[in-house]
């Protein structure tokens, strides 16, 4: 069993009992077939997703009229493990220094505490880090970047409000370059209502830093709000069109019933998933494995 597993199954409990309730102590029949169709894809797994499983646990009942609870959840993970190929966004071994993480999305999705997290998360990995606050349209980033920052004793570059957020990210470069920092978090601005000023922000951030690194950013991840499921997708989008993204952070997924959310923004977007927000604690930052979503979202016990 992975050390994460119980955090995973925690997190995703309301969608594994929602499951476990559809076929516990029952026989499949067209039924329960709809029943587990219906919760599916109130979870958010998308449609074609939803339909291989209910038609590949159909297929099943149909050769064996005795399916038990534990094959149906078995046959459904191994549809997940399929569609989910690919996904674990691992970050390997630092060749960079600073390696460049730039955090994107919208307000309002836990991208300035997923950031903060991510800092804390790097730092006890043994990690020299450094954040910077390019979100100069809202004071209240700052300040709440600040405060988070200050508790996890990260240490953070971080001007004016209305400051200009490339002048920002080229000056915690050179912070982090001659404190020999390991990684260099950028938080971004996140108002999806001013698009194209956003953009442009967002891209005059990337061609300051590569100044300093060509390479750099080496990693563009959205954080995208699990709670609000397939709708956090054209979100992604939006973004991804003008400014490419390299990876997803989901947040905000204790306590929904949206589990499927992952599965539906990765078949969309193709990104890899580095990590999942299960909590508001620091700690409730983690990597995301693929093993221990599918084996929570089923009700299995691990292995």
């Amino acid at each position: 069993m992975s050390r994460w597993f119980s955090f995973f199954k925690k997190g995703f409990q309301r969608t594994s009992n929602k499951l476990a309730s559809v076929w516990s102590g029952k026989r499949i029949d067209q039924d329960t077939l709809d029943e587990i169709e219906e919760t599916l894809f109130a979870a958010d797994f998308g449609v074609e997703t939803t339909e291989a499983i209910v038609e590949a646990i159909d297929e099943a009942y149909r050769k064996n009229k005795d399916l038990q609870q534990k094959e149906g959840a078995d046959i459904g993970k191994s549809i997940l493990l399929e569609r989910l190929d690919g996904s674990e966004g691992k970050l390997g071994e630092n060749a960079n220094k600073p390696e460049v993480i730039c955090v994107v999305g919208v307000n309002g999705s836990g991208k300035t505490t997923s950031a903060a997290k991510l800092a804390k998360m790097l730092k006890d990995q043994g990690n020299s880090v450094l954040v910077a606050a390019c979100d100069t349209f809202r004071a209240a980033a700052n300040q709440q970047l600040q405060i988070w920052c200050e508790r996890l004793d990260v240490p953070l570059i971080a001007s004016h409000q209305g400051a200009d957020a490339a002048a920002v990210a080229y000056d915690a470069y050179e912070a982090a370059k001659k404190r020999d920092a390991d990684y260099l978090i950028l938080d971004t601005a996140g108002r999806l209502h001013t698009k194209s000023n956003l953009m442009e922000e967002l891209a005059k951030i990337e061609r300051v830093i590569k100044k300093h690194d060509s390479s750099a950013p080496h990693h563009k991840w959205i954080v995208v709000d699990g709670s609000i499921g397939t709708n956090s997708i054209q979100q992604a989008k939006v973004f991804n069109e003008v400014f490419p993204l390299t990876g997803v952070i989901v947040t905000k997924l204790d306590g929904t019933s949206k589990g499927g959310a992952i599965v539906a923004i990765y078949q969309e977007l193709g990104l890899p998933v580095y990590f999942v927000g299960l909590g508001e604690k620091p700690e409730d930052l983690r990597e995301f494995d693929v093993e221990d979503y599918t084996d929570a979202i089923f009700g299995i016990n691990g292995s």
